[in-house]
């Protein structure tokens, strides 16, 4: 069985990622790490911004790696902002 999550890009990870969202299909049972690890295959740009990233897990902070998302569900790639 697999998850489908929504994955929404901002900022420097859209420019890396070469797009804003997009849907990812991770087998059943996948955490954050695992997630993180798919989307860092892409290539090497992508890998350097996602390691600066934070991330949301509909609406809240992921503190846990280990946790993971359901299928269905929203998770934003943020990376840091200047200023604040």
């Amino acid at each position: 069985m697999l998850a489908n999550i929504t994955v929404r890009y901002f900022a420097a990870a859209a420019a890396a990622a070469g797009r804003q969202e997009e849907t990812v299909e991770l087998p059943a049972g996948a955490s954050f790490d695992d997630l993180t690890r798919h989307l860092a295959a892409r290539g090497p740009e992508l890998e350097r911004v996602l390691a600066r990233c934070s991330f949301l897990y509909d609406g809240v902070a992921v503190r846990d790696r280990s946790h993971r998302p359901e299928s269905g569900s929203v998770v934003d790639v943020l990376p840091p902002f200047a200023g604040g």
